[in-house]
């Protein structure tokens, strides 16, 4: 018995470890869409100066918030924390519109 306790142990930790790993790749996924997020609006930015226009669009804003509310829904994750994240990234891309101007 004490045998079938170890090799539970192992499996566990074996399974911990792999899905740490995924986490992981998850994350470095992530990391990635940001960027590439990132380089589109650094693109946008580039339009908007060239043509003169404002920073900040709130209409385009509203939309991209309830497009993050409803892909939150659909994949049912927590839609307050999804807004949150996509809110921060809307900052942070304002904020480098304006330091680029």
């Amino acid at each position: 018995m004490a045998n079938d306790d170890t090799d539970r142990g192992n499996a566990d930790e074996m399974s911990l470890g792999e899905l740490r790993e995924e986490i992981e790749t998850i994350d470095r996924e992530i990391v990635e869409l940001i960027a590439q997020r990132t380089y589109v609006a650094d693109t946008i930015a580039q339009v908007k100066r060239d043509r003169d226009l404002p920073t900040t669009d709130e209409k385009q804003e509203d939309q991209v918030m309830a497009r993050a509310g409803a892909n939150a829904e659909r994949f049912d994750v927590d839609a307050n924390l999804v807004k949150a994240v996509f809110r921060l990234l809307i900052e942070l891309n304002k904020v480098e519109q304006r330091e680029s101007r």
